[in-house]
């Protein structure tokens, strides 16, 4: 029986359950994949949900209010922090310690056929996922604004992103930054006030180079054409890393599989594995591999600050950079 209703759908997928089975072997490693996916479920059944099938290490399911759909994500998390805990507890399988979560909503019309469901919520929550850093829940605003009052305040704007295969953007919001102890840090490990606010971020790749204001954020660099920065190297993953304006600064988030890399002017290196730092000065941002490695894909960036004196304003050179 076909079925077309207007659904919340949720897409939640494990990171680092892959290299589970290389370090736990096959037998442990499917244990803890499973045991973590069935407590997915668990949450999905108590905040009024439907899972509609698993994927391997990670689950979709459909609610019919965005309210029980953002319950749902809340408690994942907390869910996965409490086995990630235990994980650390003595007789506890070391696997767990490693595993983050990601979790993407989306709202529209979809079609609920032979126990599946179909429909551009469905795709543009599945894409979603691919910006989502770890221990991140990402909605659109369609979510957004089925959400009390109360609870729309805990999320802040990512402004539109590009999603893979789809032409128009998307307005989407990030729940309250990074949980637990994933902060954005600087390269001396803590988050820096600033002093003021910038103007731009200029990056450059080979003979690409682009200036982006506070306004145009969130960006996206990567491979895919539909990259903001597109840069087209196969070390490079289709979404590679995003950066976000919040607090009056530029922060980096690495999307990756390989890892991002940012040196800064003084030559310190931060090693980025779905984490975050702020940018700042001037340095290289490497994507897949270390800046001191010459085969790595490397894009310079310039946190831009004209100042008050300057002649020229950085609405002038918005329309006009490619």
């Amino acid at each position: 029986m076909t079925q077309i209703s207007d659904r919340t759908v949720l897409f939640a997928d494990l990171r680092g359950s892959t290299s589970l089975f290389e370090t736990l072997g096959n037998a442990e490693a499917t244990s803890v994949v499973t045991h973590c996916v069935s407590a997915l479920s668990r949450a999905v059944s108590a905040c009024q949900g439907r899972v509609v099938k698993t994927l391997g290490d990670g689950l979709m399911a459909l609610f019919d209010a965005p309210v029980h759909a953002s319950q749902a994500a809340a408690q994942m998390h907390d869910l996965l922090d409490s086995m990630v805990l235990r994980g650390q507890e003595r007789g506890a399988s070391a696997g767990l310690r490693g595993l983050k979560l990601q979790v993407a909503l989306a709202r529209g019309e979809i079609v609920e056929m032979g126990g599946d469901a179909f429909g551009d919520a469905v795709n543009v929550a599945a894409r979603l996922l691919d910006h989502a850093g770890d221990n991140e829940t990402l909605i659109t605003v369609d979510v957004l604004l089925g959400l009390p009052l109360e609870q729309r305040t805990r999320y802040r704007s990512l402004d539109r992103l590009v999603l893979r295969g789809r032409a128009e953007p998307v307005q989407v919001h990030v729940l309250g930054g990074r949980r637990g102890n994933d902060q954005a840090v600087t390269q001396f490990g803590d988050m820096a006030p600033p002093v003021d606010e910038p103007d731009g971020l200029r990056l450059s790749w080979q003979d690409h180079e682009r200036l982006f204001a506070s306004q145009q954020l969130p960006l996206v660099l990567g491979r895919s054409p539909q990259a903001s920065f597109c840069v087209d190297d196969t070390r490079v993953s289709r979404s590679h890393c995003r950066v976000d304006w919040h607090g009056g600064s530029f922060q980096l988030t690495d999307l990756s599989y390989n890892g991002t890399y940012v040196r800064f002017a003084d030559g310190e290196i931060v090693s980025l594995r779905r984490g975050s730092c702020t940018l700042h000065g001037s340095g290289t941002v490497g994507l897949g591999g270390s800046p001191t490695d010459p085969g790595s894909a490397s894009v310079h960036f310039e946190v831009l600050r004209f100042g008050p004196d300057h002649p020229s304003h950085v609405d002038d050179w918005l329309p006009t950079q490619t």
